[in-house]
């Protein structure tokens, strides 16, 4: 009886060390990101996913948030892979000088721009709660339209 427990307890301890790891594979999400309308192969497109609605829409100060940056010419097959399930939004800017910003002119954006759910766009960007979209395990697409105004 006793050598049964033993190796009960041994196996019990073996599948708890493994357990966080099974765990987070199967709780994982991703999003795949389509960029559809930059009007040219200049610069960078950037990307910026945040759950915070007050780091929206540049995950400023969000040491959570998830930015990349890809030549304008590479934007086929993002992903953003390693995600907890929760409700997130997602930012993307065509930079096109490279400067790491999105350019302005008397407050209106002079590069492409755009956000998960294309949301109609108004003065400003819009609402955390206008562009959110939930993330649970598995694979969530999010197609994003640039817009450009100048």
């Amino acid at each position: 009886m006793a050598s049964i427990s033993v190796s009960g307890i041994a196996c019990a301890a073996l599948i708890a060390a493994s357990a966080p790891s099974i765990a987070l594979a199967f709780q994982a999400g991703e999003v795949e990101v389509a960029v559809e309308g930059l009007r040219n192969a200049r610069g960078q497109v950037r990307l910026c996913l945040t759950r915070d609605p007050d780091h929206f829409p540049d995950c400023n100060g969000d040491p959570a948030a998830v930015k990349r940056s890809l030549p304008a010419g590479q934007t086929a097959g993002i992903r953003l892979g390693g995600l907890a399930p929760g409700t997130y939004a997602l930012s993307v800017i065509h930079d096109e000088n490279g400067n790491g910003r999105l350019d302005r002119f008397m407050a209106i954006p002079r590069e492409g721009f755009g956000f998960s759910r294309n949301p109609r766009i108004r003065m400003g960007p819009p609402r955390f709660e206008e562009v959110r979209f939930e993330v649970g395990a598995g694979r969530v697409r999010q197609t994003i339209r640039l817009r450009y105004l100048l």
